[in-house]
């Protein structure tokens, strides 16, 4: 099966507000399904944001892992909003909806999540006021139900947050705790924003399953492939209502290795394993429950933490961190049991440094791992790339990630030039041209030697660069990988990387929509005319 990798944001429509939305993945599932034979849209993590401007715009440091992000609703498919009275104010919301859209689509501007909110939460704010009808009240009180405690304390956290600012170690000490009588008499005094935030919760999670319900009925056998962050944000709401299961003065990070000689600080509080293992790992449980209820497969980012967790104390530096160990045999038992409950597939990332045994233990209990191909060579011989006769069949194969460059920005080497305009080479950059041109180089070539580099010129050509972006497809397709995913941006010719690791405000992190090689603004509508993609597509699907 072969499938689409896209952050959801960067997918605008001409109908979306500013980013992409619930809306335009149905959309993006309905077409890749039934015009292109795909089997599976994988997203980004949907998870909820810390409000609060400005919004850190990482998908993977979450306020909440168990409930979704509100700003990714297409407000137009709520049934309440054709019923609203005042036509002035939606009318004006939508003038000022249409002109942050045509921000990014024809000015150039970054996505920002901040200004979408702003439009979004006064819609739905009117919305509220039109009465839900029998059906529908009937559908929330359901909700309601099976969201329980968690739910409540989601909502509890968002009102507060509203009141008091969004970072919950700074609010009055008897807010701080969730189970507080100070706490209970808040939650009543704001019981308004409370419902409307579980409100959100459920109409946000109704639109989620419409994607997914949409996505097979267009024939996708997965459909959504849903992403879980390995974390959460220390100020939000997980980390307040879950606080007998975080270790307090901790935050989860990497240790030294050859690419980072300082480690890594990621600033997300790690759960305890002694405390999830004496809940028998319901916060796991329920937050996986929670997420299965509409995807078609979920990816586990940093899979390896289901193992281990470099530990880092508070004011202290990555290098002073240990590995904490985690019971993985309960947690992988819980995570195949809800996939299975659910008929869902588990996708591992396991890049990186991964201790022995870990790549087997998955493979062993049905949890996909994840392989790129610039990574795939013969570390334990000769070094150079591997055959794709040898790659595993237990993953999912593909060119790039998030995190990497886009594979038309690696052929050139142009993801060398960019971190050396940005101070963040560790090595001349003579030295890391010759490098990156090496490694490019030997791909090229065991391309060629397949018979996979169809024919054209070398150098800069387009045509050559789109040849051999065939060509690395073709490639996957080659190995025995299970799944085999396709970058959107490559497929449309986009340079820029979504996300580039190591830099904070030096570059556009999460915020950039997909272009294509010229810099101009890829659309949902323009995918249907693209003719690079069509032929990319042609040789996913063999011809």
């Amino acid at each position: 099966s072969y499938g689409l990798l896209v952050q959801l944001y960067s997918l605008l429509s001409h109908r979306s507000w500013g980013m992409g939305d619930l809306g335009d993945l149905a959309e993006l599932t309905s077409w890749a399904g039934r015009a292109l034979g795909a089997g599976f849209v994988q997203v980004n993590p949907l998870h909820a944001a810390v409000p609060g401007a400005p919004t850190d715009p990482s998908p993977y440091r979450p306020s909440s892992r168990r409930f979704p992000d509100p700003v990714h609703l297409r407000i137009e498919d709520i049934p309440e909003y054709a019923h609203v009275a005042d036509h002035d104010r939606l009318r004006t919301l939508g003038e000022r909806a249409a002109r942050l859209r045509a921000s990014v689509l024809d000015k150039g501007a970054l996505i920002d999540r901040d200004a979408v909110w702003e439009l979004k939460r006064e819609a739905l704010e009117l919305i509220r006021e039109v009465p839900l009808g029998p059906g529908r009240r009937a559908a929330y009180a359901d909700y309601l139900a099976e969201g329980g405690q968690a739910l409540e304390d989601h909502a509890t956290w968002c009102a507060l947050a509203e009141a008091h600012g969004s970072d919950w170690r700074g609010w009055p000490p008897g807010l701080r705790d969730p189970r507080s009588a100070e706490t209970a008499r808040a939650r009543g005094e704001l019981m308004d924003r409370v419902d409307f935030h579980c409100r959100l919760a459920w109409l946000t999670e109704s639109q989620l399953g419409a994607a997914q319900r949409t996505a097979r009925e267009a024939g996708m056998p997965l459909g959504v492939v849903h992403d879980l962050a390995v974390g959460v944000h220390p100020e939000g709401a997980d980390a307040w209502a879950q606080q007998a299961y975080f270790a307090a003065g901790m935050s989860v990070g990497a240790p030294p290795d050859a690419f980072n000689a300082r480690g890594q600080d990621w600033g997300l509080p790690p759960w305890r394993p002694d405390r999830l293992a004496e809940s028998g790992y319901a916060p796991y449980r329920q937050l996986l429950r929670a997420l299965f209820r509409y995807a078609g497969a979920l990816r586990i980012d940093h899979v390896m933490g289901l193992f281990r967790l470099w530990w880092v104390p508070q004011g202290h530096p990555p290098t002073e961190g240990t590995y904490v160990r985690y019971d993985a045999e309960a947690m992988l038992a819980v995570l195949v049991l809800e996939a299975s409950r659910a008929g869902a597939v588990v996708i591992g990332e396991d890049l990186g440094t991964v201790e022995p045994g870990v790549r087997e233990t998955l493979r062993e209990r049905g949890v996909l791992g994840t392989s790129v191909l610039w990574f795939e060579r013969d570390w334990e011989g000769d070094g150079r790339p591997l055959p794709p006769e040898r790659w595993r069949a237990d993953c999912l194969a593909t060119a790039t990630t998030h995190d990497l460059p886009p594979t038309a920005s690696r052929l050139t080497g142009e993801h060398v030039e960019l971190r050396d305009g940005l101070g963040l080479l560790t090595r001349p950059l003579d030295e890391e041209r010759a490098e990156a041109a090496a490694d490019t180089g030997e791909w090229l070539e065991l391309l060629a030697r397949l018979g996979l580099l169809h024919g054209t010129g070398g150098g800069a050509d387009p045509l050559a660069e789109e040849a051999q972006i065939q060509a690395v497809h073709r490639y996957l397709l080659n190995t025995p990988a299970r799944m085999v995913g396709v970058w959107l941006p490559d497929a449309v010719g986009d340079r820029r990387p979504q996300n580039l690791p190591g830099t904070w405000d030096q570059y556009p992190n999460w915020r950039l929509p997909i272009a294509d090689g010229e810099g101009r603004v890829v659309t949902l509508e323009d995918l249907a005319a693209s003719a690079r993609l069509h032929a990319l597509v042609e040789v996913l699907r063999g011809a």
